[in-house]
C-alpha cells in the first residue's frame, strides 16, 4: 500500500462492525424491477491504478464527490484494500439521505463488495436497509438475501426467502438450471451456494403465510 493509500486509510477510518439484524418474513411475491440500485457506480470508464489515483484526487478536491468515493472504494475492494473500500464507502455515505439518487445503488454494491470480501453479515446488513427503506418487492430480493441468510448460517430463514423467489417465478427458481443465465453477474462460488439453499428448500418447501 503506498503513504498516500494508508494516509487516506488513516484519515477516513471509522469505527463500528455490523450487528445481526432482524429480517421481516418475506412477501408474497417479487416483480418490483429495481435497476436504478442494482448497477454499478461509474464515474470514469477506465480501470487499475491510473483510474484509482484520479478518482483520489477528485476525492480530495471535493468532499462530497460522493460517487468517485463509491467508485474508488468498489475497486479499493476489489484490489483486496478491503478496509479502504470499507472507509470509502462510508465517507461516499456519510450525510447521505435515503432520497438521494445515489444511496440505493452506493448500498446495493456496497453489500456485494462486502459479501465478496469475506464479510455476508456486513452484506445482510446493506440489503437489509435497502429491503426495508422503501415499500419495494425488488426482483433481486428473494434470492439475494437467502444467500446472505444461508453465509450467516440463519438457514431456515435463507429456505423462507427462496421459497419467495420460486412463488414469484417458478419457472426460473425450481431448479438451478438457469442459474448462470439469471445470475450472470454472481460468481460460480455464489450460485453454488444459493444452489445449497435451493436443495434445502426442495427437500421440504415451506408455505406462506
Amino acid at each position: 500500500m503506498t503513504p498516500r493509500n494508508l494516509l487516506l486509510a488513516a484519515l477516513l477510518a471509522v469505527p463500528g462492525a455490523a450487528i445481526a439484524q432482524a429480517m421481516p418474513p418475506p412477501a408474497e411475491f417479487y416483480f418490483d424491477t429495481d435497476s436504478h440500485a442494482t448497477r454499478p457506480i461509474l464515474v470514469l470508464e477506465e480501470t487499475g491504478e491510473p483510474a484509482m489515483q484520479k478518482l483520489l484526487a477528485i476525492i480530495e478536491r471535493d468532499p462530497r464527490a460522493r460517487a468517485e468515493a463509491a467508485q474508488l472504494a468498489h475497486m479499493a475492494m476489489q484490489a483486496g484494500r478491503a478496509e479502504i473500500g470499507r472507509n470509502l464507502y462510508q465517507r461516499a455515505l456519510d450525510g447521505l439521505s435515503q432520497n438521494n439518487v445515489l444511496w440505493r445503488p452506493v448500498m446495493w454494491n456496497y453489500g456485494w463488495d462486502l459479501y465478496r470480501a469475506g464479510d455476508a453479515q456486513g452484506a445482510l446488513t446493506q440489503w437489509h436497509a435497502l429491503l426495508t427503506s422503501r415499500g419495494l418487492t425488488a426482483t433481486w430480493m428473494p434470492q439475494t438475501l437467502a444467500l446472505a441468510l444461508w453465509s450467516v448460517d440463519r438457514k431456515d430463514e435463507a429456505v423462507k426467502w427462496y421459497a419467495a423467489a420460486v412463488r414469484s417465478e417458478p419457472d426460473q427458481w425450481r431448479t438451478s438450471s438457469r442459474y448462470a443465465q439469471l445470475l450472470p453477474d454472481w460468481r460460480e462460488s455464489e450460485r453454488a451456494t444459493l444452489d445449497e439453499v435451493r436443495a434445502a428448500w426442495a427437500e421440504n418447501p415451506p408455505s406462506w403465510p
